[in-house]
């Protein structure tokens, strides 16, 4: 179980300060899909990258399986089984895609059946990625959906993904969502990914909407995915103090 409890993010503007993250709490249970969308800017990247390890929250605790991680490192959450997938992800000159899964899964003898299986899943053929190194000689949705697959053989008990559509095309991404939801399907992984999709919004055990920096609005897809599509980011009422408040 993942349990926030009232996470603020501030930051200093010369004399000012402005708060990205105000007074979050929220609880996700073991095996979930839980998907945070809402407009951009309204701080989703940041609560996920606090979950990670990668920001450190102003004020609040982050409780992971009943221990506090609010103050450990991403090294060290990496290993209690929490990974993260970039919505821009690093490139590794001098690092193949082999090395890459091979690192991430933690099998030095990772067969290349097993490599396969994980590009696969993402839509990448393994003849043609293993040997290539994971630099500038490739595309943004290639990167993209290579990390995606190292966090597969990661085989971590919190998947966070990023904006996992971003840069990748419509047969790739129909590959996406399908492991999305063989994933769900074992109950092995709590799963947070952050999108404005429809379709990966459709897959969610609850939509959390995230607009200036608190949480709006939370439910069901199909209490909340009507209410995106009948509107605009701006006047819709999930994210507003009316609906919030509703």
């Amino acid at each position: 179980m993942l349990e926030l409890k009232h996470i603020s993010y501030v930051v200093r503007e010369g004399d000012d300060e402005l708060g990205i993250l105000k007074d979050i709490s929220l609880t996700i249970d073991d095996h979930r899909l839980v998907v945070f969308t809402g407009p951009n800017g309204g701080g989703k990247t940041t609560l996920a990258k606090i979950i990670m390890g990668l920001v450190q929250p102003t004020a609040g605790q982050i409780i992971w399986n009943g221990q506090d991680i609010t103050h450990l490192g991403i090294t060290e959450r990496a290993r209690l089984g929490i990974s993260y997938g970039f919505q821009q992800p690093p490139r590794f000159k001098g690092l193949t895609v082999r090395n890459l899964l091979t690192l991430a899964s933690g099998d030095e003898k990772l067969s290349k059946d097993r490599c396969c299986q994980y590009l696969t899943k993402v839509g990448l053929c393994a003849n043609d990625y293993l040997d290539r190194e994971v630099d500038v000689s490739l595309s943004g949705g290639e990167v993209k959906r290579i990390e995606i697959a190292s966090i597969l053989a990661r085989n971590g008990s919190l998947m966070i993904f990023d904006e996992p559509e971003a840069g990748i095309d419509l047969w790739s991404f129909a590959r996406l969502t399908e492991t999305f939801e063989q994933i769900h399907a074992t109950g092995k992984a709590t799963m947070i990914i952050i999108s404005h999709q429809e379709r990966i919004i459709s897959l969610a055990d609850e939509v959390v909407v995230v607009g200036d920096g608190t949480i709006r609005h939370r439910g069901s897809a199909d209490e909340i995915l009507p209410q995106i599509l009948a509107d605009t980011l701006s006047g819709c009422p999930v994210l507003t103090k009316e609906g919030a408040a509703k």
